[in-house]
C-alpha cells in the first residue's frame, strides 16, 4: 500500500540538502515522544525472533526458501501486549524490528553453512554464532549511513512493500483492527498436524507412486503444512514455475538418463561404481541431475543480479552521496526525533572492529585479505540488497545470487593466490556466508527502517533494537541448525578398502557389542530370517552384523545386555517378539573407532566424516542429516534435508579451486536457465525446482493454486490478509514442531521418538495396530491406501486454508494513515 506525500512540516531539516525530497508526516509526529524502546519490547521481540528464526532455518535447509517474519511478528506483538495491558504503536514497532532480524539471519546461515558438511567439515556452534552475529552486525552498520538516502530521500519512489505492509498492520492494531487470532490458529494447526505425522507417524510424510510406462519416473509430495503455507505466500506463478522444475527433473531428465544409460557397462561419474541401470531415481538425481540443477541455479542467480545492475550502481552512488551529504551537514541543529541515527563514528569504528574480529577469531579461520573482502563486499551488497528490497520486496531479493557472486570472486582470487587446500575452501565459504548474511539482514533492516519511518519511530532506537535482535537470534540459530543435523545424522557401515581419510581428529567413538545366540528353531517357528531381523533391529536403533559366523547386535549407546534383551522387535511379516525370546544376549567387547574426514572434490570417496579402525581402514560413514547422500537404509526412509543452496555453494567452491567438475552437466543447467529467460520465464525459481526433490515442490504448487483461486474470488490478496496470516502460522507451527521433534531425538538418543511412534509401538497385530501400520509411516504401509490416507489429511489443512482465506476478515485498516 503506497503512502502519499503529506503536508510539509516546516520545522523538519533534512540531512542531505542536495537530495531534498517532499517531506513526510508520520503517524506519530516527531514532536511527540511516547514510550518506545522498553525492556519488555526487546525481550518479546527477541523471543519472537528466535521462534521465527528457527522456523526459517528449517525451511531454508529443506527447500532453500524463507518467508518474511515482519508481519506475523507485528500481529503477535499487538495481540500479546493487548492481553498484557496498554501498549502503543512505537513499542510494537520495536518488537517487530527486533523480531524480524532473526529471520533475515536464518536464511544466510542455513543457506551457506550446511555446505561445510558437504566439504567434509562439521558445523561448529561457535563458528555458526560468530558468522551469524558478525554478518548481522555488518548489515545493520552498513544501513546506518544509507537510511537517509534510501528511506527518507527516496520515499514515494521506493515502496518497500513488506515495510509498508508492516506499518499498515501496526496502524490497524493501534486502531483495533488486528487478526492475531488467525496466526495463532495456524500455528496450533500446523504444529499439531506436523507432530501427528512426523512424531506419531499416523500418516506418511512423503506420498509417492511410480509412473507405469515411463521407467524411473515418479510422482511424490510431502504433506507438509509449512510448504503449503510457503506456496500460498509466494503465489501461483512462482509456485508453478518451481514445480515445473521438479517435473523436468523427475519426469524428463531422470527417465531420460535411465533410458540412455541402461546399456552402459561402466560406471559414469560415480564413486561407488554403481551402473545407471542399477540406480534408483533418487540415486540418478544425486549423481547427475544435481549438477544440472546447480548450473541452472547459479545462472539464474547471476541473471537476477545482472538485471539489478542499474539499480545496484544507482543505489551504490546514492549511498556514497548520502554519506558525504550527511557528513557535510553534520552540524544541523535541533535534529528531530525521527531524524536521529546512530552517529557515523559508530559505523567507522564498528567496521574497523569487525575487520579485527573476523581476522582474529580462531573459529572463522579467515585471513586479513578475506576480512577486508568481507567488509568491501558487505557494504556493496548491503547497498544492493536495501535498494532491491525497496523496489520489489524481500521475497524477490536475490541473496543467493549475491553469495554466488561473492564465492566466484573470492575463489578466483584464492586460485590466483594458490590457496586451494581444504582450509582455503573453509575460508572461502565463511567469507561468502558473512557477506550473504549481511546482505540479507541489510534488506530486512531497510524494511524495518521504512516501517519506523511511516509510523514515526526513532531511527537510532530501531538500530539499537536491530543489534539486539541480531545478537539474541544468532545465539540460537546455530543451535537449531546443529540440532536438526544431529537429529537426522546416522552412522552406517561402509567399507572402502585401501582408502585413507585425509584429516584425522582426536575424537573417538565407542561401539558396544552384544553377541546374540539366535535360535534357528525360534526363527523358523516365526517365519523369520536374518534380513528381517536386521531391518527390525535397525528400526530400534541397533545394527545387526555377523562376527566370525555368529550374530551380534551393535549400538553406539551404552546399554546393558539385559536392556538389549528386553527390546521388542517388529519384523516385517511376523509378530512382535523380544530379542531375548529369539536367543540369549551377552555383553561383548567394546570397540573404539577414530573420527576422520575426507575433504576435497577429487577424492576417491565422497567428502564427509568417517569412522576408521586402528589400521586406518574406513568402517562407517557418519552421514549428516543436512545434505546426506544416503536416503534409505535397511528399508527405513531416513530424514534428510536437501539444503539446495548449500549444495550449490559447495559445488562452486570445489569446482573452481580443484578445477574438476562435470562441466558438461553444469553447462546443461546453464543453457536450460538461458532458454527459460529467452522464453520470458524467470529461471531462478525453475532452477530451484530442478534442484529440489519433486516431493518438496509439489506442496508449494498446491499452496500456490489455493492462492490463485482465492485471488480470483477476492480480487487479490494483501500481505496481511487472513490467508497470508494463516499460512504464516502454518509455517511457524510446522517448522517449530519439526525442530522440537529433532531435539527430542537428540536428548533421548532416539528413545523419545521411538516412544511416540504409534505404528511401531502397537505392532501390526490387532485392529488399531494393523490399521496404523497399513496407512501410517511403516514398512508395512499399503502402497495405495497409505497414499489415500495421507492425502485426506493434507486435503483437510488445504481446505481449511482455502475456507479461512475466503471467509476471514483482513487486518488492513480501512483508511491508510500518513497520506
Amino acid at each position: 500500500m503506497a503512502h502519499g506525500t503529506p503536508p510539509v512540516v516546516d520545522e523538519r531539516v533534512p540531512l542531505a540538502q542536495s537530495h531534498e525530497s517532499p517531506l513526510y508526516s508520520p503517524f506519530i509526529p516527531p514532536t511527540q515522544s511516547p514510550t518506545e524502546m522498553t525492556l519488555r519490547a526487546l525481550l518479546l521481540g527477541s523471543v519472537l525472533g528466535i521462534v521465527f528464526a528457527a522456523s526459517s532455518v528449517y525451511l531454508a535447509i529443506k527447500v532453500g526458501l524463507t518467508v518474511s517474519a515482519s508481519i506475523p511478528v507485528a500481529v503477535l506483538s499487538i495481540a500479546i501486549f493487548r492481553a498484557m495491558g496498554k501498549s502503543n504503536i512505537l513499542e510494537n514497532t520495536i518488537v517487530q524490528t527486533t523480531g524480524s532480524a532473526g529471520e533475515s539471519l536464518a536464511f544466510g546461515v542455513a543457506a551457506a553453512l550446511p555446505a561445510l558438511l558437504l566439504l567434509g567439515y562439521d558445523i561448529s556452534l561457535t563458528h555458526a554464532f560468530l558468522t551469524a552475529a558478525l554478518g548481522g552486525v555488518l548489515g545493520v552498520l552498513m544501513m546506518i549511513p544509507l537510511r537517509q538516502g534510501l528511506i527518507v530521500q527516496e520515499h514515494g519512489k521506493l515502496p518497500y512493500p513488506e515495510g509498508t505492509a508492516s506499518a499498515d498492520v501496526l496502524i490497524a492494531g493501534q486502531e483495533g483492527g488486528t487478526n492475531a487470532r488467525t496466526v495463532i490458529i495456524g500455528f496450533l494447526v500446523g504444529g499439531i498436524y506436523k507432530f501427528a505425522y512426523s512424531g506419531m507417524k499416523l500418516f506418511r510424510e512423503v506420498l509417492s507412486t511410480p509412473l507405469k510406462g515411463l521407467k524411473s519416473a515418479t510422482l511424490s509430495t510431502e504433506v507438509s503444512p509449512e510448504l503449503l503455507g510457503v506456496g500460498y505466500i509466494i503465489g501461483p506463478r512462482v509456485a508453478a514455475i518451481t514445480f515445473a522444475g521438479g517435473v523436468l527433473s523427475y519426469l524428463i531428465l531422470i527417465p531420460a538418463i535411465s533410458f540412455f544409460g541402461s546399456g552402459l557397462d561402466k560406471p559414469l561419474l560415480v564413486h561407488t561404481g554403481t551402473l545407471i541401470r542399477d540406480m534408483s531415481p533418487d540415486q540418478i538425481r544425486n549423481a547427475y541431475v544435481l549438477y544440472i540443477g546447480a548450473g541452472a541455479v547459479a545462472t539464474g542467480g547471476l541473471i537476477s543480479l545482472i538485471r539489478s545492475l542499474p539499480t545496484i550502481i544507482g543505489a551504490f552512488k546514492r549511498g556514497v552521496e548520502s554519506l558525504k551529504a550527511s557528513r557535510a551537514h553534520g552540524g544541523v541543529p535541533q535534529m528531530l526525533r525521527t531524524d536521529q541515527d546512530l552517529p557515523i563514528t559508530v559505523v567507522l569504528v564498528g567496521s574497523a572492529l569487525l575487520v579485527l574480529a573476523i581476522w582474529l577469531a580462531p573459529p572463522l579461520q579467515v585471513n586479513f585479505m578475506s576480512a577486508l573482502l568481507i567488509i568491501v563486499f558487505g557494504f556493496f551488497f548491503v547497498t544492493v540488497s536495501a535498494r532491491i528490497t525497496g523496489e520489489i520486496g524481500s521475497s524477490s531479493n536475490p541473496i543467493s545470487g549475491m553469495v554466488v557472486a561473492t564465492l566466484l570472486v573470492t575463489c578466483l582470487v584464492y586460485l590466483l593466490m594458490g590457496w586451494t587446500n581444504s582450509e582455503d575452501r573453509f575460508m572461502a565459504l565463511t567469507t561468502a556466508a558473512i557477506v550473504g548474511i549481511a546482505a540479507s539482514n541489510g534488506g530486512t533492516t531497510a524494511q524495518d527502517l521504512k516501517t519506523a519511518f511511516i509510523v514515526g519511530g526513532t531511527p537510532k532506537r530501531q538500530q539499537i533494537a536491530l543489534f539486539v535482535g541480531v545478537l539474541t537470534s544468532a545465539m540460537f540459530i546455530g543451535l537449531v541448525l546443529v540440532t536438526l543435523n544431529r537429529g537426522a545424522t546416522v552412522t552406517i557401515p561402509e567399507s572402502h578398502p585401501g582408502v585413507q581419510v585425509t584429516e584425522m581428529t582426536q575424537e573417538t567413538r565407542t561401539q558396544y557389542t552384544f553377541p546374540w545366540a539366535v535360535s534357528a528353531d525360534a526363527l523358523a517357528s516365526r517365519g523369520l530370517d536374518e534380513a528381517a531381523l536386521r531391518k527390525a533391529a535397525w528400526a530400534q536403533g541397533y545394527d545387526l552384523a555377523s562376527n566370525g559366523g555368529a550374530l551380534e547386535l551393535r549400538s553406539w549407546r551404552q546399554v546393558s545386555a539385559q536392556d538389549v534383551g528386553a527390546v521388542t522387535l517388529s519384523p516385517t511379516g511376523g509378530s512382535q517378539v523380544k530379542v531375548a525370546d529369539l536367543g540369549g544376549v551377552t555383553q561383548g567387547p567394546e570397540r573404539t573407532f577414530k573420527e576422520g574426514f575426507v575433504r576435497g572434490a577429487d577424492t576417491p570417496v565422497p567428502a564427509g566424516k568417517y569412522l576408521v579402525d586402528d589400521a586406518g581402514t574406513i568402517q562407517y560413514v557418519v552421514d549428516p542429516g543436512i545434505g546426506g547422500r544416503i536416503s534409505t537404509y535397511e528399508g527405513q526412509a531416513l530424514t534428510r534435508y536437501a539444503a539446495p543452496k548449500a549444495q550449490l555453494f559447495s559445488l562452486i567452491i570445489d569446482g573452481i579451486l580443484t578445477q574438476r567438475l562435470p562441466w558438461d552437466l553444469v553447462l546443461l543447467g546453464v543453457f536450460i536457465a538461458l532458454m527459460l529467460e529467452l522464453c520470458g520465464v524467470s529461471s531462478l525459481p525453475f532452477a530451484v525446482g530442478v534442484y529440489l526433490p519433486i516431493s518438496s515442490s509439489a506442496p508449494l504448487f498446491v499452496g500456490g493454486m489455493v492462492r490463485y483461486f482465492v485471488d480470483r474470488v477476492r480480487g487479490g490478496e494483501s500481505d496481511f490478509s487472513p490467508g497470508t496470516l494463516l499460512s504464516s502460522g502454518y509455517i511457524a507451527g510446522g517448522s517449530i514442531a519439526g525442530v522440537l521433534i529433532a531435539f527430542l531425538e537428540i536428548v533421548t538418543d532416539g528413545a523419545g521418538s521411538r516412544a511416540i511412534n504409534l505404528p511401531a509401538l502397537l505392532g501390526h497385530e490387532g485392529a488399531i495396530g494393523g490399521f496404523l501400520n497399513a496407512v501410517g509411516e511403516s514398512e508395512l504401509a499399503h502402497p495405495i491406501w497409505s497414499n489415500i490416507w495421507g492425502l485426506l489429511f493434507f486435503a483437510g489443512i488445504t481446505l481449511f486454508l482455502l475456507r479461512s482465506a475466503l471467509k476471514g476478515q483482513s487486518a488492513a485498516p480501512s483508511t491508510p494513515h500518513g497520506k
